[in-house]
């Protein structure tokens, strides 16, 4: 029943079923709500890839040159031949895409993109939302980048490698749990604290978009109060009198806003 034990498990376990079980417990119990599944090379394999279909997710992730096989007009091809198939492959930044299908049948989309580090290279992104144009693949892919900072943050400043030494397999697993509650509470202030989409920071972003009322509408308000007024307290005549020898004295461009 403890924790430990239910870690243990799930390190005896392959890596699509361990992953498959944590989306699932993020998704039923951490009130969140998801569209796409982002992945590295490690991760994007078919079996995977089609357990997290079968949840209604998209999965949007990086792959390897390796054996895998995707079919394109009735041929297999491997990740090399695909990209020789794409068009615009001069073309700096994004250099094409292709739709193809997995061994499965599953229609997928990869789209090809330069290797900053190396720009000889290229790298890889597949896509299970074949709707989605090559750029905002791209861009949701590009959102994955957080959790490359979050190993660094918590290896390099929370000293999740150094801090702790110990052998026992639940020491390990409790040490790394305080360390990424540690990471998420300075997250949290951190956001509190600088982020503009914090309340205070909402605010004057609401402010900045709401519509000023415009003249005709704040004179035709005005106009519905003085009546309304004027129908209970005040002699009706006397105020309807000077109302209308106050209209008279008003520019032209004014009396064409009232409602009279």
């Amino acid at each position: 029943r403890t924790h430990g034990y239910k870690r243990r498990m799930e390190a005896t376990q392959s890596s699509p079923v361990t992953v498959s079980q944590l989306i699932d417990h993020a998704l039923n119990n951490g009130g969140i709500e998801a569209e796409y599944v982002l992945m590295d090379s490690w991760f994007t394999h078919a079996p995977l890839i089609e357990s997290i279909q079968q949840k209604g997710l998209q999965v949007i992730g990086m792959v390897k040159q390796v054996k895998q096989r995707y079919r394109w007009e009735n041929k297999e091809l491997t990740l090399s031949e695909c990209f020789n198939r794409c068009k615009n492959k001069k073309k700096k930044g994004i250099l094409g895409s292709l739709h193809v299908s997995l061994s499965s049948g599953l229609q997928v989309k990869l789209v090809f993109v330069q290797n900053r580090n190396k720009k000889s290279e290229w790298l890889a992104i597949l896509s299970t939302d074949c709707s989605l144009a090559n750029e905002e693949i791209v861009r949701i892919y590009g959102i994955r980048w957080q959790i490359e900072t979050f190993f660094k943050f918590t290896k390099s400043y929370l000293k999740l490698v150094k801090e702790f030494q110990g052998r026992s397999y639940d020491m390990l697993i409790s040490h790394t749990t305080i360390v990424f509650a540690r990471y998420l509470l300075l997250t949290w202030e951190s956001r509190e604290e600088a982020d503009q989409k914090t309340l205070g920071g909402l605010f004057y972003l609401l402010c900045d978009e709401v519509k000023d009322m415009d003249l005709q509408t704040a004179l035709q308000l005005l106009w519905s109060f003085v009546q309304e007024i004027t129908s209970t307290r005040f002699n009706k005549k006397t105020v309807q009198l000077q109302l209308q020898q106050w209209i008279a004295s008003l520019p032209n461009y004014i009396k064409v806003c009232l409602p009279i």
